[in-house]
């Protein structure tokens, strides 16, 4: 029964592209519905398979978001921070494992003695001694070394525990292919399913966001982040280099997926896209 709706479910979704367009297609295939003495029992069939393929995709999304995050958190909080911080408690490690951190502390350290320098000008401490400003000054700087060491021993766990994770979500891509084709067959249903508006206000929002003229540094944000969150140096000359590539080489394949299918499947589309992006 499963493998009778998944195959139903192929026929009705992945509908290849044709010469006629498939809005034109759609009107001739209703018509003929219509004229179907049937047409009341495929209707209910076609709900009912609809009605798996809707529940069952939405299963399986949950699934698939929740058992990687949840492998993350327990293998980092129980398995890898434990293992991470014994070693790295038992072993003397450098403070900063890039440059990056060294100068982000660095600059935090200067910015706070020029900030303890200006309370003193304005009147906001009573004349300290040298070693009251010493001792802040240390207390800060022990402050940093212990923030940064955290940190560099977290981006350690960070590797290893997304390494996990990522394991985790191929292993179920693979071991449950029938629920990824019906996952498939319900977004290309969904997608191609939408009115003419909402498509082209969806590549408007996503071309915007992604390649668009103010997506630099949206895009250089996510890098740093990412950068961070595995302990890699912030270079400044990678991120330019990648914000000046990527979004072009994004921009030409949505750009040819625009051209190639969808101007096939719903022409309409991508005429109102053009008269909205104008």
């Amino acid at each position: 029964m499963k493998y009778w709706n998944l195959k139903k479910i192929n026929q009705l979704t992945l509908d290849k592209t044709g010469v006629i367009p498939r809005s034109i297609s759609k009107i001739f295939e209703k018509f003929k519905k219509e004229l179907n003495p049937n047409a009341e029992v495929e209707a209910i069939e076609e709900f009912k398979i609809a009605r798996y393929q809707t529940v069952t995709s939405i299963k399986y999304i949950i699934f698939l978001l929740i058992m990687p995050i949840l492998v993350n958190q327990v293998s980092k909080s129980f398995i890898i921070g434990p293992l991470i911080d014994y070693v790295w408690n038992k072993n003397e490690h450098s403070i900063f494992i890039n440059e990056s951190q060294e100068e982000r502390a660095f600059a935090e350290l200067e910015r706070f003695e020029e900030k303890l320098h200006f309370d003193i000008l304005i009147g906001k401490l009573d004349n300290p001694s040298s070693n009251t400003i010493n001792s802040k000054i240390s207390n800060k700087a022990l402050e940093l070394a212990i923030k940064y060491t955290v940190e560099s021993s977290n981006a350690i766990k960070n590797i290893l525990a997304d390494l996990f994770s990522i394991t985790v979500f191929i292993s179920i891509v693979i071991i449950n292919k029938r629920q990824f084709s019906i996952l498939k067959s319900f977004i290309n249903e969904l997608i191609y399913g939408l009115s003419d508006t909402a498509k082209a206000f969806l590549i408007i929002l996503f071309t915007d966001m992604f390649v668009g003229f103010h997506s630099p540094h949206g895009w250089e944000i996510i890098i740093e982040a990412i950068l961070r969150h595995f302990g890699l140096p912030e270079s400044r000359e990678f991120i330019f280099i990648f914000i000046s590539t990527f979004p072009v080489i994004l921009d030409t394949i949505f750009k040819y997926w625009i051209f190639r299918y969808l101007n096939r499947i719903s022409p309409s589309a991508v005429a109102t896209y053009h008269n909205m992006n104008e």
